[in-house]
C-alpha cells in the first residue's frame, strides 16, 4: 500500500515537473526532486527514467550527484516562491494565521534552497 501511494505521488509530481519545464509559473525542480524521492522508495524503473529523461534530468542531476544547484535556478525558485506566496497572502487569504503560516513556509524553503551547495557554471 505504501509503495502504491508513493508511486502515485511520484507520478503526479513527475507530471507537474514536466509541465513546469514548459510553463514557467510551475516550479519544476521541487516537483522532480519529490518524484525522485517517491520513486526511490517505490520504483527503481521510474527513478531511473526520471534521471535519464532529457527534459527532467537537467533540473536535478547536479543536486542528486552532490554537485549542488545552479545559482540561476536558486534565484528563480526563490523568486517564484515569493511571487506566488506573496500574491496568496496579499490577495487570496483573509485569515491572519494562514498568512503567517505561508510566510514561515516561504522563509524556510527559501533559506533551505539558498543554503544548498551552489554549482559553478
Amino acid at each position: 500500500m505504501k509503495k502504491t501511494i508513493l508511486f502515485a505521488v511520484g507520478c503526479i509530481c513527475a507530471i507537474l515537473g514536466f509541465i513546469g519545464v514548459f510553463l514557467p509559473i510551475i516550479p519544476t525542480t521541487p516537483f522532480v526532486l519529490l518524484a525522485l524521492t517517491c520513486f526511490m522508495k517505490s520504483s527503481d524503473k521510474m527513478h531511473t527514467f526520471v534521471l535519464e529523461n532529457k527534459y527532467l534530468a537537467p533540473y536535478v542531476k547536479d543536486f542528486v550527484s552532490g554537485n549542488g544547484i545552479p545559482i540561476k535556478a536558486k534565484k528563480r525558485a526563490i523568486f517564484l516562491i515569493w511571487i506566488t506566496i506573496g500574491f496568496t497572502v496579499l490577495v487570496v487569504l483573509d485569515r491572519t494565521i494562514l498568512k503567517i503560516m505561508l510566510l514561515i513556509i516561504a522563509t524556510s524553503v527559501s533559506a533551505y534552497i539558498w543554503t544548498r551547495k551552489t554549482t559553478v557554471e
